[in-house]
């Protein structure tokens, strides 16, 4: 009987020592030893698979890498130190002197510095193309064109696209199709089912989602694996047995994980989506995204991350940051705890503003890299504690709209103003000013599902105690 990949991948293991262990042992060794001269021999010259040497292959390095193949659907695969190492052997085991390769134009900051700096410099042609823009990717095709590089969704736009179409695109010219899967994990989405002869992967992010290590792994077809394999070999960006270790168990929770980070994202999207302080929200998995319909065909969830513009430009969006009451402010993402970044002023600051413009990477674009973080509350759903509250919560320092309910708190003589936030579904956001003795002062959130229950932060629950639930109505 057939076993399923998640499960396929969780019980793919090194082969038990002598100690018969349960969980794999580490395997910190630079060189590994021969019975013979003759078995040496043979490894040297590549008859046999036994390991010689870390930089070249290591027994948890392959466990990892064989655990990813299965997830992805892939033949073989190589893993190295870094995303951006296993992306640069990617194109330069390839491209040459003289050949073109075709990108999609939004990209992460660094890929594009590779792109667009270094590539140039070994005589590499690149040509950019708009993820919405279907029909002009096939005349940007050209003679010399051997590989095309996709990321999907894209970094920080969430781009989404069409893995069929640029699967068949590549099939017909007989170039490399090389997918980033970064973003969207192999749970939710694996393209060598449409196509893409590599994946590349920067293990760092949510293969690991702990924000521990850092790796990188490309896999694909054996034949263009084994290509990569014998440039990194002699080139050395080798992952080290205990990152492999510890990405090779993380793999074994990569389902569950991303099933959390993706309702809690999605929840985080829908709540943010027509908030008075925002201009737009972006999410692949809303049914407002432009390429909706593609994410919901190839993608399982829509994965992780959310990015939405603050009205008022980079100003707006770094008080937004500085606003926040919880959550991370770091270069990563693909953590179990949400981290929040400005792409205009981290990740994508080297792009010109034209080329940032170009790609969608607004001023006021903030990314959101949504964790673990619990969300409690009715079946129905309710306000995430963690994530959601921190950025409803950022959004204190916008001037006060027009919409105000005033009510009374009973026996008491104090007057509570429930400022409006957000109402989407059943879930309505409101932040609480109190007034006593002529004094008014802003004091916390309210968050009312349906018309019965009742979530409260930042001021007291004795007073409260004492609010007439008259929301039924509104």
């Amino acid at each position: 009987m057939s076993q399923h990949r998640i499960t396929e991948a969780i019980r793919k293991q090194i082969a038990r020592t002598n100690e018969m262990e349960h969980s794999a042992p580490l395997f910190f060794t630079s060189s590994f030893c021969f019975d013979n001269a003759e078995d040496m021999r043979a490894a040297f010259a590549d008859e046999t698979d036994d390991n010689i040497y870390s930089r070249f292959s290591n027994p948890n390095v392959q466990e990892f890498v064989d655990r990813l193949c299965i997830l992805e659907g892939a033949e073989a695969g190589f893993a190295t130190a870094s995303g951006m190492s296993a992306i640069f052997a990617s194109f330069m085991t390839f491209l040459k002197q003289g050949d073109h390769l075709l990108s999609c134009s939004a990209i992460f900051g660094s890929t594009h510095t590779v792109i667009t700096k270094y590539l140039p410099k070994y005589g590499i042609e690149h040509s950019y193309f708009q993820a919405g823009k279907k029909e002009n990717w096939e005349a940007l095709i050209k003679p010399n064109t051997k590989m095309i590089y996709i990321e999907t969704p894209t970094n920080p736009g969430l781009d989404i696209i069409d893995l069929e179409a640029i699967g068949a695109l590549a099939k017909k010219y007989n170039v490399i199709l090389n997918v980033d899967n970064c973003f969207a994990t192999p749970v939710a989405q694996q393209p060598v089912n449409y196509g893409a002869d590599l994946v590349v992967h920067s293990a760092t992010k949510w293969l690991d989602g702990q924000g521990r290590v850092l790796g990188g792994v490309v896999v694909g077809k054996k034949e263009l694996i084994k290509e990569i394999f014998l440039f990194c070999r002699s080139t050395g960006p080798a992952l080290s047995p205990f990152n492999a270790w510890l990405l090779s168990k993380s793999l074994e929770t990569l389902d569950v994980r991303m099933e959390r980070h993706a309702a809690n994202a999605l929840f985080l999207a829908q709540s943010l989506e027509n908030h008075h302080k925002t201009n737009w929200v972006k999410y692949p998995f809303l049914a407002s995204h432009p390429q909706y319909a593609i994410a919901k065909k190839q993608m399982r969830d829509g994965g992780g991350i959310v990015c939405f513009e603050v009205k008022g430009g980079i100003e707006a969006g770094r008080k937004f940051l500085n606003s926040l009451k919880m959550l991370s402010l770091t270069a990563n993402l693909g953590d179990t705890r949400s981290i929040a970044s400005h792409p205009a002023s981290t990740t994508h600051a080297k792009l010109t503003e034209e080329e940032r413009q170009t790609v969608g990477i607004t001023p006021g674009l903030i990314r959101i890299s949504v964790g673990l973080e619990y969300k409690e509350g009715s079946e129905n759903g309710a306000h995430a504690r963690s994530c959601g509250k921190s950025c409803f919560s950022a959004f204190q320092y916008a001037k006060p709209v027009n919409k105000f309910l005033h009510i009374r708190i009973r026996k008491t003589a104090i007057d509570i103003i429930i400022r409006f936030i957000s109402k989407s579904g059943p879930h309505i956001f409101c932040i609480i000013k109190t007034k006593a003795a002529g004094k008014k002062q802003w004091c916390g959130m309210l968050h009312f599902v349906g018309t019965g229950n009742l979530f409260a932060y930042g001021f007291s629950y004795a007073m409260l105690a004492h609010v007439s639930c008259i929301l039924t109505t509104w």
